[in-house]
């Protein structure tokens, strides 16, 4: 049997569910998936070190996420343009030297968005949050081809600096930093949660829900509950409302074929991450 060695570099990642996808995957497939969860602080080694020993060990390849996203871009080589300037990545492949570079979150937001949505333009969109998460999804937005954005985040550098990216791209979109909610949802079509607030163990929501009543679709990056009180308030004003697992599940079959070369399909994973992420799983 085929065997691929993968892991997961990042904090907090105890509960992950990104092994369980990456040995369902493989399991369709008739590959045996090690996957090993790499904490810097756990193993006393560097972001840079960790990349070396995995490469050195014959990994295939790593997934990334908080806080390393954005650090890791110093290391890989990134061909997509996009990714490039949205300068974060969260997969990356060995092989080559240095190893390539790649945003799951980005294309998987894409992909989610067109499931959801067919070919429906997504309009004027808030998105509330700054930074990994929240710049994939900008990004994506873009690409989908959305005439406007307005950014809100705590950390008035960050939406600043996402802003000036965003207006680099060249892709038509109006951008607008906003320093408050009724700036923030004048005139939206959607709205993206890309922070942890709602999440287990960080309650709450990210805007105020009148904020959003006139939208027509919301996203909540979060999936951990998979019906977040954002969601649940969207749905009640009449939004059509996307889960964060949707992302999860999207942007691991994105991973899944970069690692494999192969496409799983949803239905061989769906079932099982739902019960796992139900059970208490954390984002990848």
């Amino acid at each position: 049997m085929p065997r691929l060695l993968l892991g997961l570099i990042g904090d907090n990642i105890a509960a992950s569910s990104a092994p369980l996808l990456h040995r369902l995957a493989g399991n369709h497939h008739g590959v045996e998936v090690e996957y090993r969860r790499l904490v810097p602080a756990e193993l006393g080694a560097t972001l840079p070190e960790i990349l070396k020993d995995c490469e050195d060990q014959g990994f295939t390849g790593v997934n990334v996420t908080y806080p390393y996203k954005e650090a890791v871009t110093e290391f890989v080589r990134i061909e997509d343009p996009a990714v490039r300037a949205l300068g974060a990545v969260n997969t990356v492949l060995f092989g080559e030297n240095p190893p390539s570079g790649f945003n799951t979150d980005h294309s998987g937001f894409m992909a989610l968005y067109r499931a959801a949505f067919g070919d429906t333009a997504p309009g004027a969109v808030g998105v509330v949050g700054a930074g990994g998460v929240g710049r994939a999804i900008a990004f994506g937005l873009v690409r989908l081809g959305a005439t406007r954005i307005h950014l809100l985040d705590r950390n008035a550098k960050q939406s600043v600096g996402l802003a000036e990216d965003l207006r680099k791209t060249h892709g038509g979109t109006e951008v607008m930093v906003c320093d408050n909610e009724e700036t923030f949802a004048a005139g939206l079509d959607g709205v993206v949660n890309a922070t942890p607030v709602g999440m287990h163990g960080l309650p709450g929501l990210p805007l105020s829900t009148e904020r959003i009543a006139e939208a027509s679709w919301a996203f909540d990056a979060v999936y951990t509950p998979v019906e977040t009180d954002f969601l649940l308030h969207a749905r009640s004003a009449g939004l059509n409302a996307v889960s964060g697992f949707e992302l999860f599940l999207h942007q691991g079959i994105d991973a899944w074929k970069l690692f494999s070369g192969r496409t799983v399909p949803e239905a061989a994973l769906r079932a099982p991450l739902e019960q796992a992420v139900l059970s208490g799983g954390n984002r990848p």
